[in-house]
């Protein structure tokens, strides 16, 4: 049987296939490549950027739940100048596109770092709006349409690259911030992040996190990523690259039947090293099952 071309378009720039390693699960692909090729993915979302090296939060900083797991990691990463001249060299030969993920704690951070990116070999910048607003007293950026479009506005200018919006699942409407990050020059749009949660131990009365909250992901979240791709989909006109609890192969197709015109993999990396190839393969195995003779047929498919 005829084998279906996965290649794909994301802003335009050219994917194998619609598979991203989502950040912060996959850190900056060296450990998982001792395993196999990472040449595999589409594209790679390195672990989360910030200004300066951070050490992240105080153990213990990981929670399995139901389904899922909670992380409380905080961003540990070792700064944007590491990154350009130690992880960058290295993975930039792997032959994937390399999307940098990046977080602030003010708008004048994340304006620093794009800048600082604008002539690296980086195909994508993915801004990553869920994290605190030091200067709006910890509000987030992205939480609502004026906030999301200001922070997207300020580092669109800054940028040379496309500029994908990462955001938050812990708001009222997800679409109307979704349309505000694209009126203000997103290329994309990436979610979701994690849910908050916590997690408490009974047996002592405190929260198994040091920081008490974290971010939930894995298959439990994946009903409200499906909702929210799907919602996101509608509202928008750029790309929608969806996330959340995706484990199989078919989880994969269920996203873009949603809308997603690429899907990212997080959890299923942490709980499977080896979940990557085995996902693409079985997506792979899904379309020619389903006789589906391009991705353009899938995307946005849903029958309502």
């Amino acid at each position: 049987m005829e084998r279906t071309d996965t290649s794909c378009a994301l802003c335009g720039v050219k994917l194998k296939n619609p598979f991203i390693a989502a950040s912060g699960t996959f850190g900056f692909g060296r450990e998982f490549d001792r395993l196999y090729d990472i040449s595999c993915w589409g594209g790679i979302s390195v672990k989360g950027l910030t200004l300066k090296a951070r050490e992240g939060n105080p153990p213990h900083r990981i929670a399995e739940t139901a389904s899922g797991i909670l992380n409380s990691v905080g961003l540990q990463n070792p700064g944007i100048e590491a990154f350009i001249n130690d992880e960058l060299p290295w993975l930039a030969a792997k032959g994937t596109a390399i999307i940098a993920n990046i977080a602030g704690g003010t708008e004048e951070e994340y304006v620093e770092i794009a800048r600082r990116l604008s002539d690296a070999s980086v195909d994508i910048v993915e801004l990553n709006i869920s994290c605190p607003n030091v200067k709006e007293g910890g509000v987030r950026f992205g939480t609502s349409p004026s906030s999301a479009a200001r922070i997207v506005g300020a580092v669109r200018k800054a940028c040379r690259q496309p500029l994908m919006a990462k955001l938050s699942p812990n708001v009222t409407d997800i679409a109307s911030i979704a349309k505000a990050a694209e009126e203000a020059g997103a290329d994309a749009i990436s979610l979701i992040n994690t849910l908050t949660g916590m997690a408490i131990d009974a047996r002592t009365r405190a929260p198994v996190l040091a920081n008490v909250t974290g971010g939930l992901s894995g298959p439990a979240v994946k009903p409200v990523a499906l909702r929210m791709v799907y919602e996101t989909s509608r509202a928008v006109s750029v790309p929608v690259v969806g996330m959340g609890g995706i484990m199989t192969g078919e989880d994969a197709a269920q996203f873009m039947i949603a809308g997603a015109a690429a899907v990212m993999v997080g959890t299923a990396n942490i709980a499977d090293p080896m979940s990557g190839p085995r996902i693409i393969a079985e997506f792979e195995k899904f379309l020619a099952d389903y006789n589906i003779k391009s991705l353009g047929a899938l995307v946005g498919s849903l029958k309502t």
